[in-house]
This record gives C-alpha cells, structure tokens and sequence, in this order.
C-alpha cells in the first residue's frame, strides 16, 4: 500500500477534522479516553485474560490426559469406573466411553476462536491419541472426546476449567467508568462552548444593529474577559455612531435653514437667466445631504418586520418606470423576511435608481435559497462596470468613470449605503455581469 506524503496526510486529516470549536474540544477529551480504554483492554486480554486462559487450558489438558492414559493402561469397566469417580470428585470432570464410536467429522469452532485456539494448543501438547472438542454446544461446559482402541473416551468438563469467565465484568466496569467520564466531559465542554457561542450571537447581532439584545459575560475568566471587552467595545462603536449621527443631523439642520431661505428668495424673486439652474443646484445640495444623513444613521434604530418581497420589487419598479426606464419583476409570491423597512427600502431603491439611471431596461428578481436565505438581484443593460472596480464602487464617495457614475445626483453614497444595510442585515452585496449586458447587482441575505 503507498503511503500519502506527510503534507498531503495532513491536509486530509484536517478536511476530516471537526471544524467547530464544541466538536474539536469534545475530540481532544474524547480520543485520549477511547485510546485509553483500548490500551488497557488489549493490556488486560493479552496480558492476563490470555495467559490466565492459558494455564487453565493446560490444566485441563493434563487431566483429560491423565484420564485417557489411564484408560489406555487398562481398559477394564473397572478401571474405567475408578478413573470416572476419581475424575469427577477431585476435577469435575464427567468421564464416560462410548463403545465403537469414532470421533466425529464435524469441527464446531466459536465465532471469536480464541479459547478455540488456546484448547486445542493445550490438548495437542497433552495428548498422543486423536482428539475432538466443542466448546459451543454447551454455553457452561466443553465436550472434550479422545479415541481409544475400543471406543471414544468422552470427557464433559465445566467451561471455567478452561477459560477466564469473569472477563467480561472487568470490560463492563471500564465501559462504564469511561462513559461516566465522557458524560461528565461532555457535560463541561457544552457549558464551555455555550458561553463562546452566546458572545458569538451577540456580536452578530449587534452587526445586523440589534444593540438592545441583553448580554451577561458567564464561562471560563477567559471568556468572561473577551465578553466584558466586547461589551466595552460595542458601547464605544455605539457612541461612536450616535455622535456622528448627531453631528451630521446637526450640520444638515443647520445647512437647511440658508437653503430654505436661498429657495424661497429664489420663489420670490422676479424672474431671471439663471434661476431655473440655481433651483436646481439647491435641489442637488438637498439631496446631498439627504444622503449624508442616511449614510451617517443607516436607519439601524428600526425594528425588523416581516416584509413582503414582491410588495417590495413592485414599489422599487414603480420607481424604476417614473424614472423612465422599463421594468421586469420576477418574485416568487408569500415570499418573506425579516428586515428594517425604512433601511431596505433606501437600499433597494438605490441599487434600483442606478440600474435606471444606467439601463433602458432593469429587470428585479428574488427567490429563496436552499440554505433558507433570500436571494435578490437588480440588473440594467447599460454599460456596467469594469470587474476590477467592482469593490471601488462600494466605497463611501467613491467616483466611478464617465461610462458610469453610479450617483451623478449624489456624492457617491448609493452603493455604500445599501451595501451597509445589507451588511446590517447579516448578509452582503455582491457586483457582477448581467445576462443584459450591464450591471447585475446581487443582495443575499441569510435565514
């Protein structure tokens, strides 16, 4: 048999390892007690169940050897008496001839062949005349038969003569000490393993911007010190948010005040060249903050509810057709899932406001994935974007080329925010090519 290069052993042993942390742990107390077990049971049966089984053997053998010697000397009814009386008062041996018999054709072996072996070895090493034994057809005795000129010498002798019986109680009590100390291991690793998964889901969770989940740092000091960091941790990033949060809807007040005056001078004022171009600037730096705003709050305060998808495409696609390009909705209906309304929709009617802006034609399409996630795609046939910017696009302020500035209106925040509610949401965007000819852009989100 060739032997796999210790690289490649290596690679295959760890494909087959577990890959959580609960089964590695349970592998590393497991193992050694299973390796245990088997190495002092092979100890204790070839050590001593073998070597006692041996010498008790033998000891039969010298005594169905006696007796058919015996016998062999003087084949009189009344020695045969006197060897049988002998025989079963002092070795519990029942000794009787069987006239003109031969031993039979027929070898009765046991199924694991061990005291098969061990008797014959013993008998064969006592004994000159042929001889037969069966060690199955009585579950407490062996029939030992041996022949004589005269017959067969047919010798019953009780099962413990020849073998260690008690074996099995020494197997029973090692099963059950090793599975007491399993059960007991198993026990402590699942506690273990239960607090990491517990400061696992509550990381998770204040990714997809659930910050209200209560938390309690319990396990090991260990764990409890990378909960009580985390917890540390999730109140900074949390101030952190609402400062910025606070300050970019403070300057956007403050920015609106002169805007609502600059636009209502403008209404008041007598016509003039330039103030239909003017209005549309405030328009522009109006909207810019608008997307300043939403990329600073992502909406993450909201509760999730279940919200219907097709509801949701066919809104996205009314927007989609006011902005005139023509739309093609494909969703599955009873379609659900649990998402912050306010937050997807901006997303989805960013992804859905460039297809437009980019394409004559946008199709929106969903379905549910097999692992119980949801899948959504937002294609266009315009131009699209090279492969090799597909991660620049969804940089906050990012300006793609003149081929395609996903945000001509903005400054550069769609991508970035409906990537960040996906994100919020547990799952992510991807950019790829479409069967249009554009731009496909992918939202998967997980059960």
């Amino acid at each position: 048999m060739r032997l796999l290069p210790f690289p490649v052993l290596a690679r295959v042993l760890k494909r087959r390892l577990p890959t959580t942390l609960w089964g590695r742990s349970l592998l590393i107390i497991v193992l050694p007690i299973l390796i245990m077990q088997g190495a002092v049971t092979w100890a204790f049966f070839d050590m001593h169940w073998q070597t006692v089984t041996s010498r008790l053997s033998e000891g039969l053998a010298g005594e169905v050897a006696w007796a058919a010697e015996s016998y062999r000397d003087d084949p009189s009814a009344a020695n045969l008496a006197r060897i049988a009386d002998q025989a079963e008062r002092s070795m519990q041996l029942s000794v009787a001839l069987r006239p003109g018999a031969t031993l039979p054709a027929e070898q009765r072996r046991g199924p694991i062949g061990v005291v098969d072996r061990t008797v014959e070895a013993a008998l064969a090493g006592r004994l000159d005349q042929p001889f037969w034994f069966d060690t199955t057809r009585y579950p407490a005795y062996i029939d030992i038969q041996v022949q004589q000129r005269d017959g067969v010498l047919r010798i019953i002798a009780p099962r413990e003569r020849a073998v260690a019986t008690q074996a099995h109680i020494f197997v029973l009590w090692l099963t059950l000490a090793t599975a007491l100390l399993m059960g007991v291991a198993i026990l402590f690793i699942r506690n273990q393993v239960r607090a990491i998964e517990r400061l696992a889901e509550a990381a998770e969770a204040f990714g997809r911007g659930e910050v209200t989940r209560p938390f309690k740092p319990h396990g090991a000091r260990e764990v409890r010190q990378a909960a009580t960091a985390f917890l540390a941790m999730r109140d900074r990033i949390q101030r952190h948010i609402d400062q910025r949060t606070a300050l970019l809807a403070s300057v956007s007040h403050d920015l609106r005040t002169p805007l609502t005056r600059l636009r209502l001078e403008l209404a008041l004022a007598p016509p003039f060249k330039r103030q239909s171009a003017m209005k549309s600037d405030l328009d522009e730096m109006e909207h810019m903050i608008d997307e300043y705003l939403a990329f600073a709050r992502g909406e993450a305060g909201e509760t999730p509810q279940s919200i219907d998808i097709a509801s949701l495409l066919k809104a996205a696609g009314e927007d989609v057709k006011r902005a005139g390009a023509e739309v093609e909705i494909t969703a599955p209906a009873r379609l659900t899932a649990s998402l912050r309304p306010l937050a997807f929709k901006r997303a989805l009617n960013n992804l859905a406001g460039n297809a437009a802006a980019h394409g004559e034609h946008v199709r929106l399409s969903a379905r549910a994935l097999a692992s119980g996630g949801l899948e959504i795609a937002v294609e266009d046939d315009g131009p699209g974007i090279p492969d090799e910017m597909h991660e620049e696009a969804f940089r906050p302020f990012s300006r793609l080329d003149e081929s395609r500035n996903q945000n001509r209106k903005g400054v550069g925040l769609g991508l970035a925010i409906a990537r960040d509610v996906a994100r919020s949401h547990g799952g992510d965007i991807t950019l790829a090519r479409s069967d249009l000819g554009g731009l496909r852009a992918l939202i998967r989100l997980p059960g």
